[in-house]
This record gives structure tokens, sequence and C-alpha cells, in this order.
């Protein structure tokens, strides 16, 4: 007897799937975590067990809507926040990757998938979409495996970075030409019709980005609330997906394209430190997502072929993204941890699948196939990137590049994060104004912190460094990389908030030196017993400047002094 009805409860289905996945992603992940092995395998193991162990049908679980909702949200709920950290920005910083490493590994890739698929049997249009799915590779995993290895900003992850930025580029193609495609109606004249769907659909989020969001986000901002704030990002999200999928385009496209929106504002490292803390989250539960929809019994009949299909992927991708991040210019060796990262494929990857599916373009045999091999070939991702440094510095030594011969290397993309040993003032009124001309005249280079919306815009435009951030947010003290500041200014006299801050900063950067302000007596003890190293005391000085101007009256020629 199912659990639900043995309980006599009337619990939503979705509910307890939700909850029956999170609980068995901390069984699974503790156990993974003891013995040092990588969570996103574990989070693909955990679904594909939920999924075929009869627990679903114990807690009762029976529907296959429900495993497919939570999929799409997992989906789309990752591909918003991918989408946020896209910029177009970047792509100025990074044309070679894009444009020349990017472009001839998406071709390559497109290629080989086409003659693949019709080595294996496939029509033209299926081997188009083989082509699409290997093409694409999972930017969530490689920059998240690039931080967890303290290479964020190392020309590998920039080369990878603009490579999976041509590839999210050329998703928003895919997506709108898979239907015409697949439905083998209207010939070129329906290919014509989706591209000119999708135009539109481009132009109405550029002309959103422009006259529309910004104005709604704008007036979210002034009135100060976090909540409505984030209430309003997550319904844009929201609102786009879904207009993208009455289209016949798909929400995760919509998704990605919201996130696109936001990530041209000034708000998107707002956005950042309110949606990174759940981004973990999101990935988590796109991976059991995938996981549950294992039929661990066609895998049990159908395994050799996974097997070759995910070794074929990673070896003939890995070269192919080998090559084209060389043409990019990364010295030999080098290569080879970008090759690592982008060897699988991806989250885009899968969504193609599924939109393949409502057309029945594939057999069951083969989405099984097609979709296991690019769930283990996204969960190698981490363990091949760890063993390709080891990899490209033999290389490296035995290489006569090694011994002298200079080669192009990729700098730091954007101004933040080329910031090191500067200070993060935190707030613009005229204590934060001042304090920023006078470190501007010592050439002492400064981030600015702030949450009104028309201070930020207004230093944008005179060119300073200033993020739409709560510094009370740990992210935000990240995004503004803390790690490497000399020091952090708070500003404000508000007591809770910097205590807050503070113990954020202190944890990103233990050697970091923190200034304050306090009204009173009692909060400038608070914060010097807390760890500020200087605390400027408002009534004290105040006083002493009052001090100071009485006696001038009598020209009297001391010192002033100040005691509660």
């Amino acid at each position: 007897m199912p659990l639900v009805l043995a309980a006599g409860g009337d619990i939503p289905p979705f509910f307890i799937l939700l909850t029956t996945v999170l609980v068995g992603v901390v069984i699974v992940s503790l156990v993974l975590a003891k013995f040092r092995q990588s969570l996103l395998v574990g989070y693909f193991l955990c679904g594909v067990l939920i999924s075929n162990s009869g627990l679903l049908e114990w807690v009762g679980v029976e529907q296959v809507e429900v495993i497919d909702a939570l999929a799409e949200i997992g989906v789309v709920l990752l591909l918003f926040t991918l989408g946020i950290e896209f910029s177009l920005k970047e792509i100025k910083a990074l044309r070679r990757p894009v444009f020349v490493g990017g472009g001839s590994q998406v071709l390559l890739c497109l290629l080989a998938g086409i003659g693949g698929g019709m080595l294996l049997g496939f029509n033209l249009s299926q081997g188009v979409l083989l082509g699409f799915a290997f093409s694409l590779s999972s930017t969530a995993v490689s920059m998240k495996s690039f931080q967890e290895m303290g290479l964020p900003e190392s020309p590998q992850a920039r080369t990878a970075l603009g490579m999976a930025i041509f590839q999210d580029l050329a998703a928003i193609l895919f997506m709108v030409l898979i239907p015409p495609l697949l439905s083998n109606e209207g010939g070129s004249g329906a290919v014509i019709a989706a591209l000119i769907k999708g135009a539109l659909f481009t132009a109405c989020i550029v002309v959103l980005s422009r006259h529309g969001f910004p104005q709604m986000l704008d007036a979210v901002a002034r009135t100060r609330s976090r909540e409505l704030f984030t209430i309003t990002v997550i319904g844009l999200c929201a609102g786009v997906a879904l207009v993208s999928g009455l289209l016949g385009l798909s929400p995760a496209l919509g998704a990605f394209a919201a996130g696109i929106v936001v990530s041209e504002s000034i708000y998107s490292h707002r956005v950042l430190s309110d949606i990174l803390p759940f981004k973990d989250l999101f990935l988590t539960v796109f991976f059991v997502s995938v996981g549950l929809l294992i039929d661990i019994d066609e895998m049990a009949v159908y395994w050799p072929s996974i097997l070759a299909a995910t070794v074929i992927i990673l070896l003939v991708k890995g070269g192919i993204v080998a090559l084209a991040a060389r043409w990019s210019g990364l010295r030999k060796g080098s290569w080879m941890v970008t090759s690592a990262a982008l060897c699988s494929t991806g989250e885009f990857s899968i969504v193609l699948l599924n939109k393949a599916g409502e057309f029945d373009a594939l057999s069951t045999r083969w989405e099984q196939i097609l979709l296991a091999s690019t769930a283990f070939s996204m969960g190698l991702v981490p363990t091949l990137m760890k063993h390709s440094l080891k990899w490209a510095d033999n290389i490296r030594r035995s290489s006569r590049e090694f011994c002298g011969q200079t080669h192009e290397t990729l700098g730091i993309g954007g101004q933040v994060e080329s910031l090191r040993d500067h200070v993060v003032i935190c707030g613009y009124g005229p204590v934060g104004q001042n304090l920023h001309r006078n470190l501007l005249e010592a050439n002492v280079k400064v981030v600015v912190l702030e949450t009104n919306p028309e201070t930020v815009k207004r230093l944008h435009k005179m060119g300073v460094l200033c993020l739409f951030a709560d510094a009370a947010d740990k992210e935000s003290l990240e995004l503004a990389h803390t790690e490497r500041a000399r020091g952090i200014a708070f500003t404000f006299p508000d007591e809770q908030a910097v205590l807050k801050a503070m113990h954020g900063a202190q944890e990103v950067n233990p050697e970091i030196r923190i200034y304050a302000r306090a009204k009173f007596v009692d909060q400038a003890e608070r914060l010097k017993e807390a760890g500020v190293h200087f605390v400027l005391h408002d009534e004290e000085q105040s006083g002493l400047a009052m001090i100071t101007a009485v006696m001038r009256c009598y020209e009297a020629d001391i010192e002033p002094t100040w005691k509660v």
C-alpha cells in the first residue's frame, strides 16, 4: 500500500516527489563526500535509484507527468541562472574564443554528429538533431568545476567561457529550428517561418530589455524591498518562459532569455547575489530530474551502447574542443584543461532531446542511450578536469613551447575581475563620496556597493566600478572580490548591518581591514569588540568639531578632549 494512502493524507504528488528527491540527495551526497567523489554524479545516481527502486510507487507518486514537471522546472531554473551569468560584454572581451574557438567547435561537432547519425542509419533531420545535441556542452558544470579548482579567471577558464557563450547563442537557433526540421511539414517554408518567429521573439526581448523591464526593476528597487525585488525577478523569468512556451519554442529558452535581459541591467549583481545561493539547488534538481527519466531496465539492455556513446562523446568532442582551444590562442598543454571542461554534452542537449521527443524523432532506445550518455559525460567532467591539470603540466614540461616561445594568452574580461589590493566602499552617501575621492587621488582602486539604483546609474556613467548589491550578502562581497581587497569601509552607521557584513567579509578574507561608523558610544564599543579595526564615532567627531569651533571664539589654543 502506498505510504500516502496508508497515512490517509491528501498530499500533492509534486511535494512528495520533491521531498523524496531532497532527502535522497542529502543521503547520497554524504556517502559520496566521505569518499571524495563528484557530487554531480551522486545527484544523477540518486535520481536513477529513486526512479527505479519502487520508492515513488511506495510514497504514492506514479504519474509520469509529475516527474516531467520536476525536470522542466529544474532545467528552467538552471538556464535562468546561466542567462544571468551570460554577458554580452564578454563577447567583446573574448572575441577570439567566442567566434574562432566557439564557431569552429560548434561547426565541427555539428558535422561530426550528422556524419555519425548517417552511419547509424538516421535520416538527415535526425542527424542534424544529433549534431545539435553533440555540439553543446554543460556551462554550469564546467564553470562550477573551474571555481572549485580555484581557476575561475585562468586562460583555460576564459577560453571555455568564450566557447560556451557561442554554444549558448547557437542553442537559441537550434531551439528555433528543431520543430520545423522534425515535423516534416511545410519544408523550407516552415524553417523560414520558425526563423521569423525566433527573430520576432528575440526582437521583443531586446526592446523590453531597454524599454519595459529596466523601468519595472527601477520602480521595484526604489521600494527598497528585497522580497519584492526577488519576487519580481522570478516573476520575470516565469513570464518570459511562459511566452516562449506558448510560441512553441521552449520555456527553458525563455528562461535563458530572461536571464540575459537581467544580466545586461545594473541589477545583475544584485540578482546574482540573491539567486546564487540557490544555483546549487537548481543544479541538483536538474541532475536528479535527469536521473528520474532513466529506465534502469532499458539501461541494462543497452549498456554497451551507452558506454560506447559516452566514450565517443568524450573522445571525439574532446579532440574537437582541444583543436578549437588551440585556434583560440591557448599554448600547448593548457588546451587540455579547456578540452576536459567542454568534452561532454550538456543541459541544452537534454532540452533539445526533450523537445525532439514531442515529435517522436527518436526511438525510445536512442532517447535512453543519448540521455544516459549525456548525464554520464557531464558527471565525469569534474574528474577529467582535475586529471587534465597534471596531463597539461606534463605536456608543457616536455614541449619546446615551455622553453621560451611566446604564445597568446587571455586576459581577464571585465574591470571588476582584474582588481587586486583595492578598497570596498559600502554605501555612497557623503562619507562614501569623500572617501572615494581621496582614495582616487591616492591612486587606490575602489569598488562601490550601493543599493540606490539612481546612484549606481550615475556612477556607471562616471566610469566608477559600482555594483547594485547589498553588502550584507556574502555573495555580493564575493562579486566585489573582497578576498583580494586591502580593506572594506562601511560608510553608514547601521550596527546590525555592519556586524552581519563584516563577518561575511572576514570569512572571505580573514586579513582584510574593516572600517565602520557608529552613532553612539555603546555601538562603537560593540563594533570594536566584534573586531572592527577603526570605528568613526559620529557623536565624538561632531563633539570635537563643536568644541574646536567654540574655543576659537576665545582664541584659546588648546587640544579639544572628549569624555562620556
